[in-house]
């Protein structure tokens, strides 16, 4: 009997903490949720976006957390699955209480849970690249993303073909719907750049051998190859063009721009181009960039953290974490406030480029958020 009596009023107690008001020490968390693809093919972006939530946490809080509140970062690993994405959505809303969502890594990803978040309203910040993620924002009220587009990245590269007197290109694309959304953009845009497609392949995620399709293209007039993809398989293609003996410059999109790509490539990612956001070369930066003093912070922070490189997907987390702490910092926990916070963001200096927000682009970002960057004796070096 006293055992019960010691339970009910231990139970009593833990009532009445529950109902009593947070005092100043106590301060209830702004829970932010994070879905990445940690583990799986696309490891690479998902991991640096993991830890530099966890980083951001760590020193958002150490510094008194966002008006005496403390921030609270839920993480889950979607392992780069479309359906474990959205069961990660599902969980970060119905039982954490999420007031906004940072990622998906990827575009497939991204695109599955859209239609979690948006009938939720739960503001979401992608960190994919696919143009439909906010597009058209009407269908996309709550939807921002802080990766560049792959309509900007196309854009990059045929500027710079056309500096080139480049104007034959052969593509060959990942089957998932970055890789559609990617083959879309170079197929649409080739026209006015003056740029004509010669051939067109496609590859699979978990390929390893492109040796059928790039013997087919090899036999084009293409003067340069273009790969759209992430993972292994797009170093696999580096590594099939120089068993083949191509001569001619293999231009990766913006999906290759960690060095990832180049461990996984070897010697074959010798010469590779690519649009890359300005973390690649920040040091090569003028210092009156207003991106240099935000990318050196982060990279600084980062390497020391982690004893490991930075990419450009990391970055995506954070501009994400910091547009979030800038925009609760204001709306607190309500979260239509947050979203139109979001919104109402300008003249932002952040990793991946200057934002600048708006009803109708919500994504913000101008084509001057890339560079185009070259692989030289292992490491990026800008050409453009």
């Amino acid at each position: 009997m006293q055992r019960l009596y010691k339970l009910l009023g231990s139970l009593s107690l833990v009532a009445l903490l529950a109902l009593a008001p947070v005092g100043p020490g106590l301060a209830a968390d702004l829970v932010i949720g994070g879905i990445f693809s940690i583990t799986g093919p696309q490891s690479y972006l998902g991991e640096p976006q993991r830890n530099t939530m966890a980083m951001a946490e760590e020193e958002i809080n150490a510094k008194g957390g966002i008006n005496g509140q403390k921030v609270k970062m839920v993480v889950y690993d979607d392992e780069g699955d479309p359906n474990k994405a959205r069961l990660n959505a599902t969980k970060l809303i119905d039982r954490d209480k999420v007031l906004a969502i940072i990622g998906p890594s990827l575009t497939p990803t991204s695109m599955a849970i859209i239609d979690i978040t948006q009938p939720a309203k739960v503001p979401l910040i992608s960190c994919a690249a696919g143009v439909g993620i906010t597009s058209p924002v009407k269908d996309r009220f709550w939807v921002f993303k802080t990766a560049q587009t792959d309509q900007m990245a196309v854009g990059r590269i045929y500027k710079y073909l056309n500096s080139q007197n480049i104007n034959k290109v052969a593509i060959i694309t990942i089957a998932s719907s970055f890789g559609v959304s990617g083959k879309d953009q170079l197929l649409n845009q080739a026209p006015g750049a003056g740029i004509e497609v010669v051939a067109q392949e496609v590859f699979g995620e978990k390929d390893t051998d492109m040796t059928p399709q790039l013997t087919k293209i090899r036999s084009t007039p293409a003067q340069a190859v273009i790969c759209w993809g992430t993972g292994p398989a797009i170093s696999a293609v580096a590594k099939n063009m120089k068993q083949l003996g191509f001569t001619i410059p293999l231009i990766q999109s913006h999906g290759a721009a960690s060095k990832r790509f180049i461990e996984q490539a070897g010697d074959a990612a010798e010469g590779v181009l690519l649009p890359a956001g300005k973390i690649t070369v920040y040091q090569d930066l003028p210092d009156t960039d207003p991106q240099k003093a935000v990318i050196k912070n982060y990279v600084e922070k980062y390497e020391a953290k982690f004893k490991a490189p930075v990419s450009s997907f990391g970055g995506y987390a954070y501009d994400a974490v910091n547009m979030l702490v800038q925009t609760l910092g204001k709306a607190g926990s309500d979260k239509a406030k947050i979203r139109q916070e979001l919104e109402n963001i300008r003249n932002f200096p952040a990793v991946s480029g200057v934002f600048n927000m708006s009803p109708e682009d919500h994504n913000g970002l101008s084509p001057d958020a890339f560079v185009m960057v070259k692989v030289e004796q292992g490491n990026w070096k800008l050409v453009d």
